[in-house]
Formats: C-alpha cells, sequence, structure tokens
C-alpha cells in the first residue's frame, strides 16, 4: 500500500488547512435530499478543528463546464455542513480564489469553518492547472484530501495542489484506502468477488483485473445473461450483449487458468416484462421461456452464493445481482446482502461494498450500515477495482512519505 502522510503525521495548530472533499450531492428545489457525503466529511473537520486548525472546505459540484451556474452553488450546503459538524458556523465564499476567497479565509474565527464555491466554475480546476492550484494554494498552509470518490480525476484541487502544500489523506480518504487495501491488496482468503449490474462490455477491466485477485467469482445481474449465452444457455428476450459472447468465453477460460471458480445462475425469475406487479415464476436456467425475461436470481442460486460467502473471508462486491429497482425482482439482492451482513456481524466475513447501484440496492434493503465498509465512491470506486492508479491517492503518496498507512 503506498505511504501517504494521515492527520495524526502533521502539525495544524494555528494554521489554515485547505480540505478536498466531495459535496457532489443531490440537491433538489434548493435543498439537499441526501446528506450522506457531508456527513461522512464531518469527523474530519472535527479533529482538524480540535487540532486548532482553521478549515477551508472546497468542492466541486456537477459539470458547469469552467463557467460560473448559479444552479451549481455550493450556497444550499451550507446549513447540512453547520447540522453535520454540530451547528458550528460555516462562512460562505462566493469564489474559490481570489480577493473574495482571502477575506472569507481571514476573517475565520476558532471553530468556524469556511466554505469555498464550486472549484468548476474555474477552467483551470479540471485542467490541473498549476496557475489555478497556486491560487488555491494562497489560502492554506497545509492540505488535506478527504475526497476519495474524486481520487480518479486528475484536477487541480487534486493533483496539482499537492506539490505546493504538505499534504495529508483525511479521515474518510484514509478509512476507504485501509477497507480496500484489506480487500484486495493483502485480504483474508478466500476472497470472494461479487459482480453484478447490465453489462459485461461495461465492467471487462474490472473481471480481467479481479480474476487474477479473487479465489471466487459470483456473476448476477444482466451480464451474467451474457456469459450464460456463451455456454450455449436460452436466455429469451433477457437483456444480455449477444456480440460479447466470444469475449464472455475467454473471461471463462482466464478464470479456470486463474484457479478462480465462477458462480452463475443456475434459476432465476423470469417474467414477460420488467414491468412493477407483472406475474413472475422462478424456473431452472435451462428451461428459460423464449418469450421471457430473466429478471433476477433464484433460490438455488441465492444459496449457492450463500454457501459461498459462508466459504469466504473477504467480500467485494459491485453490483446488482436483479432488476432490484422494481419489487419483486429485489429478493435475490436482499437476500445475499442479509446473510453478508449477518456473516460480517459474526466477524466471520470482511465485506466491503461499492459503486452507485450498489450503494443504493443496500440503502433499500436497509443494509447501508451492516457491512464493513460501504463506498460511495463510485467511479474511483470500479476504477480501483480495475487495478488502475487513482491520480489522488499518487499524488498524496508523492506528497507524503511518512509512515506507510
Amino acid at each position: 500500500m503506498p505511504k501517504f502522510r494521515i492527520l495524526d503525521d502533521i502539525d495544524v495548530r494555528g494554521k489554515r488547512v485547505l480540505l478536498r472533499a466531495d459535496l457532489n450531492v443531490p440537491v433538489k428545489d434548493g435543498r439537499v435530499t441526501d446528506p450522506t457525503r457531508i456527513e461522512r466529511l464531518a469527523p474530519t473537520i472535527e479533529a482538524l478543528i480540535a487540532k486548532g486548525a482553521k478549515v477551508i472546505v472546497m468542492s466541486h459540484f456537477g459539470r458547469p463546464k469552467g463557467e460560473p451556474d448559479p444552479a451549481l452553488s455550493l450556497r444550499p450546503l451550507v446549513e447540512p455542513l453547520e447540522k453535520a459538524i454540530g451547528g458550528r458556523d460555516v462562512v460562505f465564499a462566493s469564489d474559490c480564489i481570489g480577493d473574495e476567497a482571502k477575506r472569507v479565509v481571514a476573517g475565520l474565527k476558532p471553530s468556524q469553518v469556511a466554505l469555498l464555491e464550486n472549484l468548476r466554475f474555474h477552467k483551470g480546476e479540471e485542467a490541473n492547472s498549476a496557475e489555478f492550484a497556486r491560487s488555491l494554494a494562497e489560502l492554506g498552509d497545509v492540505y488535506v484530501d478527504d475526497a476519495f470518490s474524486a481520487a480518479h480525476r486528475a484536477h487541480a484541487s487534486i493533483d496539482a495542489l499537492t506539490r505546493l502544500l504538505p499534504a495529508a489523506a483525511g479521515k474518510l480518504m484514509e478509512a476507504e484506502l485501509h477497507a480496500l487495501n484489506a480487500a484486495l491488496e493483502s485480504p483474508a482468503r478466500p476472497v470472494l468477488a461479487l459482480v453484478g449490474g447490465a453489462k459485461v462490455s461495461t465492467k471487462l477491466d474490472l473481471l480481467r483485473f479481479i480474476i487474477g485477485k479473487v479465489d471466487l467469482l459470483a456473476i448476477g445481474g444482466a451480464m451474467a445473461n451474457t456469459l450464460l449465452l456463451a455456454q450455449g444457455k436460452e436466455v429469451g428476450r433477457s437483456l444480455c450483449e449477444r456480440d460479447m459472447t466470444e469475449t464472455a468465453r475467454q473471461l471463462l477460460a482466464l478464470a479456470a487458468d486463474r484457479n478462480c471458480r465462477v458462480i452463475l445462475p443456475e434459476d432465476a425469475v423470469v417474467a414477460p416484462e420488467l414491468a412493477s406487479g407483472v406475474a413472475s415464476r422462478e424456473v431452472a436456467i435451462d428451461a428459460v421461456p423464449r418469450d421471457a425475461m430473466i429478471l433476477d436470481i433464484g433460490a438455488k442460486t441465492v444459496a449457492r452464493i450463500g454457501a459461498a460467502l459462508g466459504e469466504a473471508r473477504t467480500l467485494v462486491w459491485n453490483g446488482p445481482l436483479g432488476a432490484f429497482e422494481t419489487p419483486p425482482f429485489d429478493r435475490g439482492t436482499n437476500a445475499v446482502a442479509q446473510r453478508a451482513a449477518q456473516l460480517t456481524r459474526d466477524g466471520k466475513l470482511l465485506s466491503v461494498a461499492g459503486g452507485g447501484d450498489t450503494v443504493a440496492a443496500l440503502a433499500s434493503a436497509g443494509l447501508s450500515d451492516e457491512l464493513s465498509y460501504v463506498s460511495t465512491a463510485g467511479g474511483a470506486f470500479l476504477e480501483w477495482l480495475e487495478g488502475r492508479e487513482l491520480p489522488g491517492v499518487a499524488a498524496l503518496s508523492r506528497a507524503g512519505g511518512g509512515a506507510e498507512h
């Protein structure tokens, strides 16, 4: 695991700390509808304030294309951020660089927090501009990155800025990197990867990389249909990629070569269409009617994945196992999630899950807090699963040194 500093390694007393967050939260009619990312940032802010730092929070929000856009202002986040940090004052700066930002930072009182306007209102952010990074660096003495979910982007506030200020990982970044390291870099074996979702084509890099890292690979969701088709099974009108069958066969051959045991659906819940309240039934995987769609894994497959979970010591999960947004096709995903949660509670399994649909599926099952670690970092989590170097992590380790964390 790369070496990087954490909060305990840096002296921030009396210093201005530029804290890179990912506050790209859902907002509707000017109100935050899901404050999870804001709440997850709070422990880092509290720790920095307790150490006597002045905290300046910066983040991107949406895709404003390098120009100010009132609809993508961070101003609506002031109130939920104040709430997340126990009612402390959050002072808003209507720009993230220049005189206005300097004025707000200079006026910060102890235990107050500054929130800078959207970084992407300036083209220099996404261009990883050294000049824009210098303008940001003028506002702080120390840089702390707590935005793992943006770590796959080589932007100025993530990469260039680490060349200008002493840098460390925040509590959220530290927890994320430890969880991911425990799951794939130095895991307790056997390791089970649970991969679902719609398309093999979007997860080819992930599958190729993970096959070499895990002992068991269970595949569900519509992407399993493409693999079943490659084995000569009838999948009816199910969503599948018929042009990917040769690639699917190569993946299965790679798994056999790497001694990675693949678990594919043995039975399925089928229906004439994907709709709420539609009549559905369970069939063996070699008895899927030609006019039906596979929309979930069946009870035998749930039991088989459950047995694999019982055998495993580590679980990495990305992607739902059925069309979970439309009941009753959420049953397979929910049953597997409940089994993983139980084994995690019993101390028998380290379970790490991530990716947008996975997070949503676990939330709808009420199990978000029951696994060892649930990553809200969609793109960064996927790129890590694909074995790619993340610019934000590389920048921290380049700037870091110190103890290995």
